[in-house]
């Protein structure tokens, strides 16, 4: 954890950890919350990616969206649908590939993260007021970008 109660500049107040700090309270925020009705992030990510699919998925094609292994995402798949929330197809192409796909409960539990989650950005908005969720959301999406591996390293940046 960072040390920053004294101020953003001295030393213990890295901005890499006070970053950190600050994901790990919104996410155990979020993950409580969705917890209250059976879901996490991880599942709901997985929802995400299935929802908003135009049709069901490979478990590759999964695994890449969702930025994990393909033994992840199979165990994601295996929670999924013991709870009824997603179900495995055969693909009609390639019977050796087996795909994924939301339930109609899958569904309608990712219409429940997102107004939970809708829930949670409303409580970030009041602390945070009006002009700086925006001028926030707008330097973290900068902030992300610049991390991407084909940027340049920050070091490099600075010396040209």
């Amino acid at each position: 954890m960072s040390d920053c109660r004294d101020g953003p500049n001295l030393p213990g107040c890295a901005l890499t950890l006070l970053l950190l700090d600050a994901a790990r309270a919104v996410e155990a925020r979020a993950e409580a919350a969705l917890g209250a009705v059976g879901l996490s992030l991880a599942k709901l990510g997985a929802l995400r990616h299935l929802v908003l699919a135009p049709e069901p998925l490979t478990l590759t094609q999964l695994a890449e969206r969702h930025c994990c292994g393909k033994s992840n995402v199979t165990q994601l798949i295996d929670r999924l649908e013991a709870e009824g929330l997603a179900e495995r197809t055969a693909d009609p192409l390639d019977r050796r590939t087996i795909r994924a796909a939301p339930t109609r409960e899958g569904r309608a539990a990712y219409e429940r993260a997102n107004a939970i989650l809708a829930e949670q950005e409303h409580a970030l908005d009041e602390q945070l007021g009006p002009g700086m969720r925006t001028q926030l959301a707008r330097q973290l999406m900068a902030l992300r970008e610049a991390q991407r591996p084909a940027a340049r390293p920050l070091a490099d940046r600075h010396a040209s």
